[in-house]
């Protein structure tokens, strides 16, 4: 596991060594055992290592046989062995036992396909110095991220957006539509930063930049549904349950301590059942919970963990939790509507007294059909609403007050079946953004329509809604707010973690399950809780989803209220010019008077904290306290 940075030069531009060292000092924790840089004529490759694999001779960038091939990589790719054996055969010499190799080699005998064999979580560059060329790949899902920018005639590339904003000559400069889609989708879009003319590399996707042409981004996997009608219900119980193992013992190869994340819920759980089964010793589990019973899923960890005999570790969070909120934003690296990143940031933080790698649950929701709003957007779809009534419900829902109980029900039955599966997606309504946002932002935003893509691949989808809903969290959820908040509160301790219901195996095999083995009736994950039955206790399979919550709607009524009325309406907030002050004193009255409005007030809290962190600050420091020109913002 490391971080990764890059600079190339599509004409006579320099690289300069200090830029690319500042670039990786910028994420050192998320390697801090070891640096390492390559500088040709056209690039420089600098990397942080976070050794985990091969301790010894595992320094990057790795070469191939005569120096011609050079590659730097965050991740693990866990058939490297196999693909190793294949490649000497092959005629290829190694002269490490790291995985990173085997991906110089594969680039000599597949080119740019080489990401094809990769079984993994990964981002690399390769630096073909024959054909002056640059490579860079992401991995299938988007667990381990990259962003890139041009400028000044280079291209420059790096695992975090602090690290690219080392270089002074990058503009912090507010994107409008990233803006206006983190209000909606609570994160900033797939291949777009929040900071205008930063990009990111997106899941499933390779870049390759040569000298004197634009880089060209393709796309070389997708998952597909296609269910297998025809098929058993035993053969996808038996298949899955092999498919987990096979993944659990492949994520079990490592040359330090391991453990897992234990929440109590059913994908966490059935990891630490198949790693259980998998080792010798004791798993080493790590679990948050909370003093709201309502968030609390202590019991069901401490059930799990006395089932399979683990070595169990819990911590308790409480509103002071908050005082890492300037360390949680700053390794987000952007504004994040889920409140969840800071239980996993404790998480994180306890696991990493303990073990260098950890096991997580995450993706099953996704993959298997596990959230509560396919039950109610299959119980929508049962309901056909005329299209006059709809009209008349449209109109009756702009004259409610915003705030006003059941103004959100009647607006949702006045859109058609697809639209009112994307009002489930969205956080602030249009109308509620133009209340929201000042003039002069709505007139940057212009006509920008968010969900367009969501939009898109619900229409493909046709009848088999449920396929399309799963596709788009899968692109959309998944990458930008599952895995950016594991990735980045993990790596803020330095921990690897790794996720073995995103295998891209399983994914497929997941995606040809039949929709009605997949949802059945009111019954979420229906094929996996049969293929966890009777290895994982009934109580913890058959109880309701609790999800990964955090008790703000308590905290922000209690000991934190005057935190968030100081912060979201501060002189330093309203002279950003970004917010209506009165909407958000509105949003504060309506919480305050019981009706929960937390989401919307964390993720405002998260975008003036990014803002302090990232824009209030000295443009050659990310980590200093001054402040700096007021914002711009661009459309």
């Amino acid at each position: 596991m490391c971080g990764i940075a890059g600079i190339f030069s599509f004409g006579d531009a320099p690289i300069e060594k200090e830029d690319l060292k500042r670039m990786c000092a910028a994420i050192v924790h998320r390697g801090p055992d070891d640096d390492g840089f390559y500088f040709g004529a056209r690039v420089g490759l600098g990397m942080r290592r976070l050794s985990i694999i091969d301790l010894t001779t595992g320094h990057q960038p790795v070469h191939n046989e005569d120096g011609t091939v050079w590659v730097v990589f965050n991740g693990e790719i866990y058939n490297f062995r196999d693909l190793r054996r294949d490649l000497e055969r092959r005629g290829h010499a190694f002269y490490t036992s790291t995985d990173t190799e085997v991906i110089a080699h594969l680039y000599e005998e597949y080119g740019a396909r080489c990401v094809d064999p990769l079984r993994g979580m990964f981002t690399f560059a390769i630096w073909d110095a024959r054909r002056e060329t640059l490579l860079l790949g992401r991995d299938r899902l988007g667990v381990k991220p990259l962003y890139y920018a041009e400028n000044g005639g280079r291209l420059i590339f790096a695992s975090e957006l602090k690290s690219i904003l080392e270089l002074p000559e990058i503009e912090r400069r507010l994107s409008a539509r990233a803006l206006s889609t983190l209000l909606t989708s609570e994160c900033t879009p797939s291949d777009q930063s929040i900071l205008e003319g930063v990009k990111k590399l997106e899941p499933g996707h390779i870049l390759i930049a040569a000298p004197s042409r634009k880089p060209m981004v393709q796309r070389y996997w997708d998952v597909r549904f296609e269910p297998e009608t025809g098929r058993s219900e035993a053969y996808f119980v038996e298949k899955l349950r092999e498919l987990l193992t096979e993944s659990v013992r492949l994520r079990l190869v490592s040359d330090v301590p391991l453990g897992a994340f234990l929440s109590g819920g059913i994908d966490s759980s059935s990891v630490v059942a198949t790693m259980a089964s998998l080792v010798a010793s004791p798993v080493k589990t790590f679990s948050i919970g909370f003093k709201e019973d309502r968030y609390n899923e202590l019991d069901h960890a401490r059930a799990v963990s006395k089932q399979f005999g683990t070595e169990h570790h819990e911590l308790i969070l409480e509103p002071d939790a908050l005082s890492v909120l300037d360390s949680i934003i700053w390794h987000l690296d952007e504004p994040l509507g889920d409140a969840s990143c800071i239980p996993t940031y404790m998480v994180s933080k306890l696991a990493s007294e303990h073990v260098k790698v950890a096991l997580s649950g995450d993706g099953g929701d996704e993959i298997f059909a596990g959230y509560g709003k396919y039950v109610d957007e299959a119980g929508d779809r049962r309901i056909h609403v005329p299209s006059p009534l709809r009209k008349a419900l449209g109109g009756a829902a702009k004259l409610m007050p915003i705030g006003m109980t059941g103004r959100n029900y009647v607006y949702h039955f006045s859109l058609d079946r697809n639209e009112r599966y994307l009002d489930w997606l969205t956080l602030f309504p249009e109308d509620d953004k133009k209340s929201l946002f000042q003039p002069e932002i709505l007139e940057m935003i212009g006509a920008f329509i968010p969900l367009e893509w969501e939009r898109e691949a619900l229409r493909r989808a046709g009848n088999d809604w449920l396929s399309g809903a799963q596709y788009i969290d899968i692109h959309r959820y998944l990458p930008l707010d599952i895995l950016v908040k594991v990735d980045r509160m993990s790596m803020a301790h330095s921990i690897e973690a790794r996720e073995p219901l995103l295998d891209h195996k399983l994914v497929e095999f997941a995606a040809t399950i039949p929709a009605e083995l997949r949802l059945r009736g009111g019954t979420t994950k229906y094929i996996f809780k049969q293929a966890m039955r009777g290895i994982l206790p009934d109580a913890i399979i058959d109880r309701p989803k609790q999800g990964f919550g955090v008790p703000l709607e308590h905290w922000f009524r209690g000991r934190l209220s005057g935190f968030v009325r100081d912060l979201l309406l501060s002189r330093r907030s309203r002279e950003r010019g970004i917010f209506n002050p009165a909407h958000i004193e509105k949003l504060l009255k309506i919480h305050e008077s019981g009706r929960r409005r937390e989401t919307e007030l964390w993720l405002l809290i998260s975008i003036e904290m990014w803002c302090r962190t990232f824009l209030d600050v000295p443009a050659a420091s990310t980590s200093a306290k001054t402040m700096r020109e007021p914002i711009r913002i661009t459309a």
